[in-house]
């Protein structure tokens, strides 16, 4: 797959996960943060599961030991950061969750250079940089006082970070994109149903008022953007991902906007640029460094 398409597919997920923000918010109505996790995470892999025996039928090998515990190991990080995303959500704003969640566009590069020292494109370090300031800019340029919620969607962004460099780790090698997400979703399901069942009330009423929302986050929220991200991953690297994934924090704040009549201060539309800006730098930056390091055709 070209990088440009790979790179369309990582921005449709973080428009997909910035309208699924609203519905994370809302379901929170109805039912607790655990079972809405895991009734989302249950619906992706149901609809997920024939995709990935398909893949599996076709493959030459089966996946193998190490890959498989690396998929487990994405889908642990992914539901606790998940819940840290959830629980935070009942207690702070769709906007002031999707600018922290998108702090992990920061983290990102510097666990790929610090801690596993892979060395980055240059151009990647001033997107990063204009894309943090475009998500605080969405944030109208400071947040109130930090409260609890605010606190758990820090420690999301981290682990989020860490999920998106697992994920770049393992797709590629192990060649299994949809098995890959398959196995995410159905662990975190397992765990949230679990965590769920056993410390919040359950009951069917409550499921069938946030149904809207639990179809929505599993089909497309879910199943339909983690899946873009994990092929889209395939063809880049994770601090390039980051980048593209965290137009998440642009659309929370526009759906907010529009949904839920949460406020865009006159400084966001100005983040909304520089994040678009940022992307182009990530996107056509390489192409440009590129094409000047080409030889030129000697002349006849």
């Amino acid at each position: 797959m070209p990088r440009h398409l790979a790179n369309l597919l990582l921005l449709l997920a973080g428009a997909i996960w910035g309208m699924g923000f609203v519905a994370q918010s809302t379901a929170m109505d109805s039912i607790g943060p655990f079972v809405f996790i895991g009734l989302r995470f249950l619906v992706a892999a149901i609809v997920l599961a024939p995709f990935a025996l398909r893949e599996s039928r076709r493959a030459a090998h089966p996946v193998s030991s190490p890959h498989l515990a690396g998929f487990a190991l994405i889908g642990l990080t992914l539901f606790v950061a998940m819940a840290l995303q959830q629980v935070g959500l009942t207690i702070t704003t769709v906007t002031n969750s999707g600018f922290l969640t998108g702090l992990y566009v920061v983290i990102v590069p510097f666990i790929t250079l610090f801690v596993l020292g892979q060395r980055l494109h240059p151009v990647i370090w001033p997107a990063v940089l204009m894309t943090f300031i475009g998500i605080w800019m969405l944030a109208g340029g400071s947040l109130t006082a930090l409260n609890v919620g605010d606190l758990l969607t820090i420690g999301c962004a981290v682990l989020w970070a860490v999920q998106v460099i697992l994920v770049g780790r393992y797709v590629g090698p192990s060649g299994r994109p949809l098995t890959l997400s398959f196995i995410q979703f159905a662990l975190a399901s397992v765990l949230g149903l679990g965590v769920g069942f056993a410390t919040e009330p359950f009951e069917l009423a409550q499921i069938t008022a946030a149904l809207p929302e639990i179809l929505f986050a599993g089909l497309f929220a879910t199943g339909l953007a983690f899946t873009f991200q994990v092929i889209g991953q395939r063809y880049t690297t994770a601090p390039q991902a980051a980048i593209f994934l965290s137009t998440e924090s642009l659309f929370a704040a526009l759906f907010g906007a529009v949904v839920l009549g949460e406020r865009i201060p006159a400084l966001g539309y100005v983040g909304g640029l520089l994040i678009f800006l940022a992307i182009l730098l990530a996107e056509l930056g390489p192409l440009v460094r590129t094409a000047r390091a080409a030889p030129k055709p000697e002349a006849p």
